[in-house]
C-alpha cells in the first residue's frame, strides 16, 4: 500500500505499508522507500511516523547522499556470477585461515534488500549483485558476515571484532548504500 504523510512540518514522505503477522510495528529503508511493517490490524501509522520522524529525516538525508555520490561511481560490468563464486571462494578460504571462522556451506543468490547473510547453521548466502562491486567491498561484506559467526547482532562487540580487519568500516559501509542505489537504478 503506498501512501504519503502530510506533516506540515516537513516535506511530504512517500511510504508503503506492509501488514504481517508481528507483534511490534518497525520501519525499514531497504530499498529506498520507507516501509513501515506493521501488526495485523494496526490502525494508525500516522503515530509511528510522527515518533520516528527525525529517524526518517536523517535516514532520507543519507539516501540522497548516497544518490549522488552513485553518480561518481561505476560498476563492475565484466565479472560472471562464475568469476563471482571463484573469487568468494578464494576470500573465504582466506579468512577461514586467517580468524578460524567456521563456514558450512556457500550460497549465491540475488537478494532484493541485503549484500549477504550468515546462518545460525553457518551457511554464508552471498548477493550475485556483489559480481558489479570492487574487490574491496566484496571482501568487506564477507569479513562482515563472517563476523557474525562469532557475534550475531551488530552491536559493540560486532563492530570492535570488524574494525580488526576493516577499520575503515564506516566508509566501507557508506560505499555499500552508495553502490546499492546504483545497482537498484540499473534494474
Amino acid at each position: 500500500m503506498d501512501k504519503k504523510s502530510n506533516n506540515t512540518h516537513e516535506p511530504n514522505t512517500h511510504y508503503n505499508i506492509d501488514y504481517r503477522d508481528i507483534k511490534y510495528p518497525r520501519l525499514e529503508f531497504k530499498t529506498g522507500t520507507l516501509l513501515l511493517v506493521l501488526p495485523k490490524n494496526y490502525e494508525n501509522e500516522k503515530d509511528i511516523l510522527q515518533k520516528h520522524k527525525k529517524w526518517i529525516h536523517k535516514k532520507q538525508i543519507t539516501i540522497k547522499k548516497a544518490l549522488e555520490q552513485a553518480k561518481t561511481k561505476e560498476l563492475n560490468k565484466n565479472r560472471t556470477n562464475e568469476e563471482l563464486k571463484q573469487l568468494v571462494h578464494s576470500i573465504v578460504k582466506n579468512f577461514i585461515e586467517e580468524f578460524n571462522f567456521k563456514i558450512n556451506n556457500i550460497y549465491f543468490r540475488k537478494m532484493k534488500t541485503k549484500w549477504g547473510s550468515y546462518s545460525t547453521k553457518r551457511n554464508l548466502t552471498i548477493n550475485t549483485l556483489l559480481k558489479y562491486l570492487p574487490k574491496k567491498l566484496i571482501e568487506y561484506v564477507i569479513f562482515h558476515e563472517m563476523v557474525h559467526s562469532l557475534e550475531r547482532k551488530h552491536n559493540q562487540t560486532f563492530w570492535k571484532i570488524l574494525s580488526r580487519k576493516f577499520n575503515n568500516y564506516r566508509t566501507r559501509e557508506k560505499d555499500l548504500l552508495v553502490y546499492w542505489f546504483l545497482i537498484q537504478k540499473m534494474f
